[in-house]
């Protein structure tokens, strides 16, 4: 069957007509990216990704949704957006429906996905086993944490708000960047730190540690200077972005009884080939006494184009495969 798959963001919302046999995913179609800021609510893009489609959507929709997927009103973590999973079938005109956090979705992309699309990073050059628990995270413009437990045909997945534990400051710099954002924020979650806008709070904080009067431009810009190295402070801000990311990463495997790690989110495939000489990987292993379990822990990167539309169709397919899940 046919369904219309959607990828709910704090900045972007991608749709996309997928189709699906037998508990998976058969095709993916072109992806239609709107911004959020652009439309009122969910309903209003759906509906502008029906004009643009210029045919009847399918009748049968699944959703990844950036926040918690439990209630009658569901808000999105980093947007003004609601859902009311009540009134989908109604307001959409669909007639079977999944909601799944995002990066649940995440998750089920790597339950299925192949081999191929998980890069190795650092650890054991091994690949995912079919029962152990594999710790889904990645930064974009949240922190995105889920649980995976074994592969496809036989998983299950077990969505986290983890991103919003508490920063855990490592060094005498980091301890100035809590004392900062604590002034600003009360308290401080990993996610204000190690997520796309993080990196603009990191870089404030060095400007500050230098007496240099700190840019004003947009976060896109920052970002592009920092990955460009056209900017010497930006680019130490993004080296000190992917050191505390791996400290972040090692504690939620730590947490998660995890023995295996998948990196996903767009801005972690934007620093790819910056984390191997970044040290993400030592802050990832620095656990005290249990440095050499992190160290026999792989750390991948999932390379899937649309990991979220692919597993919000996977989570449909799953469920409605005949014998249900």
């Amino acid at each position: 069957m046919h369904l219309v798959a959607a990828d709910i963001g704090g900045t972007n919302a991608r749709f996309a007509i997928a189709e699906v046999a037998a508990g998976r995913v058969i095709s993916l179609g072109p992806v239609t990216k709107l911004h959020t800021a652009d439309h009122p609510s969910f309903e209003t893009a759906w509906k502008a990704f029906a004009a643009q489609t210029g045919a009847p959507l399918p009748r049968a929709a699944a959703i990844a949704f950036a926040g918690p997927v439990d209630g009658e009103t569901l808000q999105l973590t980093n947007s003004h957006w609601v859902l009311k999973p009540g009134l989908i079938k109604e307001h959409l005109g669909v007639d079977a429906f999944v909601v799944v956090n995002d990066f649940a979705a995440v998750a089920h992309a790597v339950a299925h996905c192949p081999p191929g699309a998980l890069a190795h990073l650092f650890g054991p050059a091994r690949e995912l086993s079919d029962t152990e628990a594999v710790c889904v995270m990645g930064p974009g413009t949240g922190l995105g944490v889920a649980q995976l437990l074994g592969r496809a045909p036989g998983y299950s997945v077990r969505a986290t708000e983890a991103g919003h534990i508490a920063f855990a400051p490592l060094d005498a710099f980091e301890d100035g960047l809590l004392d900062q954002l604590r002034a600003q924020l009360g308290r401080v979650s990993a996610e204000r730190v190690a997520s796309g806008p993080g990196l603009r709070a990191i870089y404030n904080a060095l400007a500050q540690r230098e007496s240099r009067p700190p840019t004003q431009d947009d976060d896109a810009a920052l970002w592009g200077r920092a990955l460009a190295r056209s900017d010497s402070l930006a680019a130490a801000a993004l080296d000190r972005f992917c050191m505390i990311l791996g400290a972040v990463a090692g504690d939620l495997a730590l947490a998660q009884g995890a023995s295996a790690v998948v990196l996903a989110g767009g801005v972690g495939h934007r620093i790819a080939d910056r984390l191997p000489a970044s040290g993400f990987a030592e802050r990832f292993i620095a656990k005290g006494r249990f440095e050499g379990l992190m160290a026999r822990m792989p750390v991948k990167l999932m390379t899937l184009d649309e990991p979220g539309l692919y597993g919000a169709a996977a989570a449909f397919a799953v469920e409605h495969a005949p014998g249900g899940r």
